[in-house]
Formats: C-alpha cells, sequence, structure tokens
C-alpha cells in the first residue's frame, strides 16, 4: 500500500490512471470481503477527523462506518463548533488537528479552504466534498460502471444537467480512465473552462473524448451511462424557481434515455429531486443502478482512507 500513504485526495486528477486503478481494485477487494463476512481491521486505532460545513447523509455516514468496519474511529465536527467557525485560521486549526487526528475529510463550500487545510495539515486530507469537486463521489461511480459494465475503457458516459462539482470530478475521472464522456448543460451552467481544459488534456494522454454541449439528445447518443444531479444544490435555494425552468429540457426521462445504448445503466448521485432531474420511472426503472452506487460510496471511501492513512 506504501505509493499512496499519507497523501491527500483532493481531486481525481493529482493520481495517475494507474493509481486510481489500484484504488478500484481495493475497494472492489474490500467490498468481496465485506459481503463474505471477512474482518477488515486495516486501520486500527487510527483517527478520522471530520469537518462539515455543509450538510451531508451518504457522506457523513459511510465515512464513519467505514472507519468502524477498518477499526479506527471516526469523529464528527460540526465546523459552527470548532473554532474555525469563530474566527480562527484555516491554517492553525490545520496544525493543531494535525498532532490529534490520523486523516481529516472536510466537505465544505469553497475548494480554496480545502487546500489551504491541505498546505498546512501534516496528515492526509481528504475532500468529501467542494464546490467545485467531489472527487470521492466519482471514484464510487467508476466503481459501479465497473461492477455493471465490466470496464471502463471506450465506455461512453453522458452527464445532464448542471455543470457542478459532480460534472467536474466525472470529466476528470472518465477522461483519467479512457471513457469517453459527454456533458450537457444549459448555457452559463456549463463546467468551468479550467476543469473541461483539464479533462482534455487527460482525454488525450488516454486516447477518449470530451464533449460539452447545451444538446442533452446530442450527449446521450449511445452513451453507456447516463447521469444526472439536482438542479439546485445547497446555496443556490434563492435561485429555485429560476433554473427549474431554465433546466427543464435536461430532464432525464424515458425519451432521452431511449436516445442512449439499449443497455444504458442510469445513475445518480442522491438525494434526487423526483419529478425533476429524473422521472420516477426512471429512477425506479430496471436501468436504475442508483442504490448500488450509493452503496459504493462505502468500499471506495474505505479503500482511499486504508491506503492514504
Amino acid at each position: 500500500m506504501g505509493g499512496l500513504r499519507g497523501r491527500d485526495f483532493l481531486t481525481v486528477n493529482d493520481f495517475t490512471q494507474a493509481e486510481l486503478q489500484e484504488l478500484l481494485d481495493f475497494a472492489l477487494l474490500l467490498k468481496k470481503d465485506w459481503q463474505e463476512g471477512k474482518p477488515q481491521l486495516l486501520l486500527p486505532g487510527k483517527t478520522l477527523g471530520m469537518i462539515f460545513q455543509k450538510a451531508s447523509t451518504r457522506t457523513r455516514v459511510s465515512f464513519e462506518v467505514g472507519m468502524v468496519h477498518l477499526g479506527g474511529y471516526a469523529l464528527f465536527l460540526n465546523a459552527s463548533d470548532l473554532q474555525i467557525g469563530r474566527g480562527e485560521s484555516i491554517r492553525d486549526t490545520a496544525r493543531v488537528l494535525s498532532r490529534y487526528l490520523d486523516g481529516l475529510m472536510i466537505r465544505t463550500f469553497a475548494h480554496a479552504d480545502a487546500l489551504e487545510l491541505a498546505e498546512h495539515a501534516d496528515i492526509p486530507i481528504i475532500n468529501g466534498l467542494t464546490d467545485l469537486l467531489h472527487p470521492c463521489q466519482a471514484m464510487a461511480d467508476l466503481l459501479t460502471i465497473w461492477e455493471h459494465k465490466g470496464r471502463l475503457q471506450g465506455l461512453k458516459l453522458a452527464y445532464v444537467g448542471d455543470g457542478n462539482n459532480v460534472a467536474h470530478s466525472l470529466l476528470l475521472a472518465c477522461s483519467k480512465m479512457g471513457m469517453h464522456v459527454a456533458v450537457a448543460s444549459p448555457r452559463n451552467y456549463q463546467p468551468q473552462a479550467e476543469i473541461v481544459t483539464q479533462a482534455l488534456e487527460n482525454a488525450k494522454v488516454h486516447g477518449s473524448t470530451v464533449l460539452v454541449t447545451t444538446n442533452p439528445k446530442a450527449a446521450v447518443e449511445d452513451a453507456d451511462i447516463i447521469y444526472t444531479d439536482v438542479w439546485v444544490s445547497m446555496g443556490q435555494e434563492e435561485e429555485r424557481e429560476k433554473r427549474l425552468e431554465i433546466f427543464k429540457p435536461y430532464q432525464v426521462n424515458a425519451d432521452l434515455v431511449a436516445e442512449a445504448a439499449k443497455d444504458a445503466v442510469i445513475m445518480h448521485c442522491l438525494p434526487a429531486h423526483r419529478g425533476e432531474e429524473v422521472t420516477e420511472d426512471v429512477l425506479e426503472g430496471p436501468q436504475s443502478v442508483v442504490f448500488a452506487q450509493a452503496e459504493n460510496r462505502l468500499h471506495m471511501q474505505k479503500a482511499i482512507l486504508a491506503k492514504l492513512l
């Protein structure tokens, strides 16, 4: 496990294709052992701090349970309860917590906060979500695709909806693994140019393609995976009505799914707003793998924790 020990997990782009594959292989092994009831005490006595500035269901529970499975302990740290919420600098917080903990996961708004934490901490920092990226989610997504399709290289993933942190991490992760990725978003809601550039560079190296379009049908044509996310994320509530109107043509429904490959799987990082970004019949239909995808957050994060800590 040596090569990844002590590193931060802020973006999938900090890792090579081989390193990401190592994490995927290990996650699959851990999942199999877990299903067979084998003990997985790889982090006995290790502690993970978890700073939350954004509410969470899957991130908190999967990291906390994951540490228990690995024989360690996870400490929930609500940002408003920490001195960081009363003006203590991130730099000082990082240096203090490094002396108590073996690793630190942060789920926050500004990506710069996660970067600053990593710069000043002596322990691995894991990005549990920022407004820019959601790398643990993307890795769980790759694991899910690999399980259901038997490969990654050469598959096409179509993401339909807001060009947000999930879209960003999928662009980077898919292009890094040699998958074709197409993102369909309304004008002014497309992925950030800097992320698209990084994805294009990955694609050039790994023999895949990247498409950013405003046309959902063009994106999902022949897609092996159709992926969507909520149209109104945390912190955007005041834009709700405007967003619902703008994103209407981007709903993942039976008509759109029909444009993809016959055996395409439907993915969603949850929570889902049924009847908005995805219809009930599609989310609950035979092509949906969203709950397997949610479960894989646990197995993927255990792999990341065990390798880094």
